[in-house]
């Protein structure tokens, strides 16, 4: 993508903004299926891997109360997931990428699913409901408005560097990343999300929707991760 023209991909598919209007629409399409994809595979594993005590008590001991641990597992996979799906591999190692990353995510989310249930069983269903809202919402905007959001990159990496750093500084220096640093984790992935929405209309070619989707997959989770952290945040103050 970045660092090529469609001269230079002669070879490949187009990007999906120079594509006939039903390939276009086939490789939208597709994207979203595969996204439904990760989606059921994270949910199908999540409840997998809760109903294994030993598991359970595994994960809770690695992470704990250190989920800094989890964000840097959230980067470490989105890379070579990401790493995968965007490689000039076979689709099916691009769909390996995709269903790596949709695993991993499943398995980092235990200890957090575990503590939030164990507050209120509640917070996950109410968390889950207003990311999709804001998904929903935020898919909204682009498909309506047509909008390129490409702009907000630069952006949003100096601004999720920044995020790592300040939860690098809360391991070091033992301080809590309450609820405001999970209030702006929300803004910062609904950001992530406008961009890669408006990638998909814009920028990825027809034979990328397995990177599409795991762009997306990406953004949705960790979304849902900081909802989550939210709610928990604001259950504690009560």
């Amino acid at each position: 993508m970045a660092g090529y023209s469609y001269d230079t991909l002669s070879s490949q598919d187009p990007f999906a903004i120079d594509a006939a209007q039903d390939e276009r629409a086939w490789f939208i399409r597709k994207t979203y299926l595969n996204l439904a994809g990760a989606i059921a595979l994270f949910a199908g594993l999540e409840t997998l891997f809760l109903t294994n005590d030993a598991l359970k008590i595994g994960m809770l001991q690695l992470i704990g109360g250190h989920w800094w641990v989890a964000l840097l597992a959230f980067m470490g996979v989105s890379w070579l997931a990401s790493h995968l799906a965007n490689s000039g591999a076979s689709p099916a190692v691009q769909y390996a990428g995709l269903g790596l990353y949709a695993a991993a995510e499943a398995l980092i989310f235990v200890p957090l699913l575990t503590v939030a249930s164990a507050m209120s069983p509640d917070i996950v269903p109410s968390a889950g409901l207003v990311t999709l809202v804001i998904f929903g919402g935020l898919t909204s905007i682009v498909f309506l408005t047509k909008a390129d959001f490409s702009f907000l990159g630069s952006t949003l990496t100096i601004l999720s560097f920044g995020a790592l750093a300040v939860a690098l500084c809360g391991m070091l220096f033992g301080f809590s990343l309450g609820i405001f640093f999970a209030g702006g984790m929300v803004a910062l992935m609904a950001g992530w999300i406008l961009y890669d929405t408006s990638n998909i209309l814009h920028h990825y070619r027809t034979d990328q929707s397995a990177a599409a989707a795991l762009a997306l997959f990406s953004s949705l989770a960790t979304l849902f991760w900081y909802v989550i952290r939210l709610f928990m945040a604001t259950q504690s103050d009560d």
